[in-house]
């Protein structure tokens, strides 16, 4: 919520400084949020990629796999058996995961679309 010089409002509450939003705009801050994948590194002047573009399109598939199948990334990193944190930087491109981490992932997202295959459409997990 903008006040009407158009400057946020801040509030005190159990002592945190928080930032007060009307609904619309914290739905479109939240679905901002679930649209957001990491940017692919900058060709070099022969229109190639450098290697780290593969650890990026790796994150933005798990990513979207991951969001896809209505899993937060707790979720997936609890089936897959690896760290939140790792999960978290593997998906940012900011992680170049091991063979092994990369099969573990692959295996619970197949887990993951087996069973939603099995409930039906429109039963899905929380995503974060």
């Amino acid at each position: 919520m903008k006040t009407k010089l158009g400057k946020p409002q801040y509030r005190t509450i159990a002592g945190k400084q928080v930032v007060v939003l009307d609904v619309p705009e914290y739905e479109r801050l939240v679905r901002k949020a679930e649209e957001w994948e990491p940017d692919l590194p900058v060709p070099n002047g022969r229109g190639n990629y450098p290697l780290e573009a593969l650890d990026v399109l790796l994150a933005r598939d798990i990513l979207r796999t991951r969001r896809e199948l209505g899993l937060s990334q707790t979720e997936l990193a609890r089936r897959a058996g690896i760290r939140l944190e790792t999960l978290s930087k593997i998906e940012k491109g900011h992680h170049k995961p091991s063979e092994s981490t990369v099969v573990k992932i692959d295996r619970a997202l197949r887990s993951a679309e087996k069973e939603k295959v099995k409930k039906g459409p429109g039963q899905r997990e929380p995503t974060s």
